[in-house]
């Protein structure tokens, strides 16, 4: 016997537009395109996933074949609405799965046959952004002249992977992710009419898991809802690793006070526990981040640039992070560096966790001295940053700083005057291979695992980042980054690395550049120390030559993706 058995996500998938939730705009917009018979040949619903992006497009497609529409709503009773599940004219196609350029053709020889008994053949392309380059360029002239009896609606989760000659062609709808009120007021309905028994705490726990997405709120749900037990908030955070916003509190508060010896106490029952280190960062840095606007609105500037320095470092710790290194150890000590170990209160803790730190302190005697050694620590440490800011505003830190910003500007100049489209593409691959080769604790490894590479001559690779940390410590450590590239590779390279903003006015630059004919030339690599006439020759407008000729734009689609490229 079939088991006809659906889980909860797939029971309630929304078959009306209005049991879409949290998506009213969009919701709106579809419903007023119905009313007044302006459908658009081609859609594309972008947001992150479990969102109601097929759902809409199901329903929409619903929508436009209904002999009857209300007010923008399916009447429901026509033999098109009847039918929903078997028509013909409604296919649904996975990117993911068919993102070849031969399974395009096909699709783009069925687009000529008329729909069978509907008024549109509509065609739902999941996770378009799946489909190759080739596929895409298969595509577009579809998309551009459909026949009048066609409609294409895509949906992915990452629009930035469509070129923008698709995405020109069609009319754009953002679902965004459900706020917690609104999924937790979706899950207290489903569980009331599944008879789950679920607390509320429980339920808020479930919809900040799901981060936005209503699919992964009822997947969640309906694991959980397995036991015939109760579901309360210790059930939602030992299965999922998750952790209370008490002990968030608790953290936060600690930290404030400048509680080491409770910091260190619910730090060292963390790492004994099957805790999710990203759920418990995320708790952490979302906390952080309300404690420091309201420091913010109070004018209390110390304690605002405290929490706000150690959010950037925890955010920036979520890159470094590996499996040779227990994650909770990293984040201690990013919160003890800021806590003043001998002051605040230390009297917080309640009796029985206070007797059982009175009785390790009795088991460990050297432990006071301990404190005093990290006392020390930090004093020498502040001393330490004393110094290295009045370093930071010597003549020779400055001349390098001035160093690197000049070496940015030659090495992309040289870079953009040989590179090639062709060596890209090599170059992408040894620098994939380069960062395979590093080993999990290489300093090197946390700088280049999340960078991209996206201009290469046979000399010179441009690497971007986005966040400026990291491409701050990659110039930094170019030397080194250069060498071990060499031992890896095999053959010499060098690098500069820039910031997103920084790459995309270089890009805007370059195109300008070959508007107005002009040659990029080879320019000198500046020496160190710098000397300040030399920097302002190198960087003079009046270095460059206008007077060469350029007739094409052919170099600009040498070097980038034309899809992604605008000429104006």
């Amino acid at each position: 016997m079939a088991n006809d058995y659906k889980v909860l996500y797939r029971k309630y998938r929304p078959t009306t537009f209005d049991e879409i939730v949290g998506q009213k705009y969009s919701i709106e917009m579809l419903k007023n395109a119905v009313t007044s018979n302006k459908i658009s040949h081609a859609y594309v619903f972008t947001g992150p996933r479990g969102t109601g992006k097929t759902s809409t497009a199901k329903i929409f497609a619903k929508t436009i074949n209904c002999e009857h529409p209300k007010e923008g709503v399916p009447c429901g009773t026509c033999n098109s609405c009847q039918n929903i599940h078997h028509n013909a004219d409604i296919i649904e196609i996975d990117a993911a799965s068919n993102n070849g350029v031969d399974e395009i053709r096909e699709l783009i020889n069925n687009v000529k046959i008329a729909p069978s008994y509907s008024k549109y053949k509509v065609y739902i392309i999941d996770e378009v952004h799946m489909l190759s380059q080739s596929a895409f360029n298969a595509l577009l002239l579809t998309l551009e002249e459909p026949p009048s009896h066609i409609v294409f609606i895509l949906a992915t989760t990452n629009i930035e992977s469509v070129p923008i000659t698709i995405l020109s062609r069609c009319q754009r709808y953002d679902f965004k992710k459900l706020s917690d009120a609104e999924l937790s007021n979706h899950l207290k309905n489903i569980a009331n009419l599944e008879k789950i028994s679920i607390t509320d705490e429980a339920i808020e726990e479930i919809a900040y898991l799901s981060e936005g997405g209503c699919r992964d709120a009822l997947s969640i749900l309906n694991q959980l809802s397995t036991s015939n037990d109760s579901i309360d908030l210790n059930t939602v955070l030992n299965n999922y690793g998750s952790v209370s916003m008490i002990q968030i509190q608790s953290i936060v508060k600690y930290y404030l006070d400048n509680s080491y010896e409770q910091l260190k106490h619910i730090f060292d029952s963390m790492e004994k526990s099957s805790m999710d280190y990203k759920v418990f960062l995320k708790k952490l840095i979302d906390r952080f981040f309300k404690e420091a606007v309201e420091f913010k609105a109070k004018n209390n500037h110390e304690e605002y640039l405290k929490l706000k320095d150690t959010i950037l470092e925890l955010n920036e710790l979520i890159n470094k992070i590996n499996i040779n290194v227990d994650p909770f150890s990293l984040i201690f000590l990013i919160l003890i560096q800021n806590v003043n170990v001998c002051g605040g209160n230390q009297n917080v803790l309640d009796d029985d966790t206070q007797v059982e730190n009175d009785q390790k302190m009795e088991k460990e005697p050297l432990l006071e001295a301990k404190t005093e050694t990290i006392q020390e620590s930090k004093e020498k440490n502040q001393e330490k940053n004393v110094e290295e800011k009045q370093i930071d505003v010597s003549m020779p830190d400055q001349k390098y700083i001035d160093y690197l910003e000049q070496l940015k500007i030659v090495r992309v100049n040289n870079c953009f005057a040989e590179a090639d489209k062709s060596l890209l593409l090599s170059s992408k691959e040894k620098w994939l291979q380069f960062n395979n080769s590093l080993s999990p604790t290489d300093e090197i490894k946390s700088i280049v695992i999340d960078s991209e590479l996206v201009l290469a001559s046979s000399t010179i690779n441009i690497i971007i980042d986005n966040q400026e940390s990291i491409v701050d410590r990659f110039n930094n450590m170019l030397e080194k980054i250069e060498a071990k590239y060499e031992e890896a590779i095999g053959n010499k390279m060098q690098f500069i690395a820039l910031s997103f903003i920084e790459w995309d006015k270089n890009k805007k630059e370059y195109i300008k550049n070959m508007k107005e004919k002009y040659v990029y030339k080879i320019m000198d690599e500046p020496s160190y120390p710098q000397k300040e006439n030399t920097q302002t020759s190198m960087i003079n407008d009046s270095s460059r030559d206008k007077e060469a000729q350029y007739t094409d734009y052919t170099d600009i689609l040498a070097i980038f993706n034309e899809d992604h490229v605008e000429i104006k």
